[in-house]
């Protein structure tokens, strides 16, 4: 059987580069939202879920959608939503009640930046996966 995940990748352009969010999760190093895909539930709605749940924040701008990828974690196959996080604060902290309760920090990664040791290595798998596929997408509105 193969779980459905979803990952709204939220991207801004900043001093001329690409960000993405992410965030820091107490127990599993860097991270970008990502969640389960409840039964009955399309990716888009799923993917504002877990931003909300996960970062608190809601109603940002769909840009697009990725490709889904098997390729991530086994035995997951993982959708991704492109959303714009322009305006987003530059760093903040969600308590997110999701597995007893965490504090995540969350902050901007530039797309042309490798992730370092600090990130988890199924992340760095959807990091990959979303510059790869965000090199295809335009530029956003009013961006050259």
């Amino acid at each position: 059987m193969v779980i459905l995940k979803v990952c709204p990748a939220v991207l801004r352009w900043a001093n001329g580069a690409r960000e993405i969010l992410v965030f820091t999760h107490p127990l599993a190093g860097v991270q970008v939202v990502k969640g389960t895909i409840e039964a009955g539930e399309d990716v888009e709605a799923a993917g504002r879920r877990e931003l909300s749940e996960e970062a608190g924040v809601e109603g940002l701008p769909l840009l697009g959608t990725l490709a889904a990828s098997s390729r991530i974690a086994p035995g997951q196959l993982w959708h991704f939503l492109l959303l714009s996080g322009e305006g987003l604060p530059e760093r903040w902290a969600h308590h997110c009640a999701d597995d007893g309760g965490h504090d995540f920090a969350f902050f901007w990664h530039r797309l042309d930046y490798s992730p370092d040791d600090r990130w988890h290595e199924i992340f760095k798998h959807a990091l990959a996966h979303i510059k790869a596929g965000a090199a295809d997408q335009p530029p956003f509105a009013g961006r050259t």
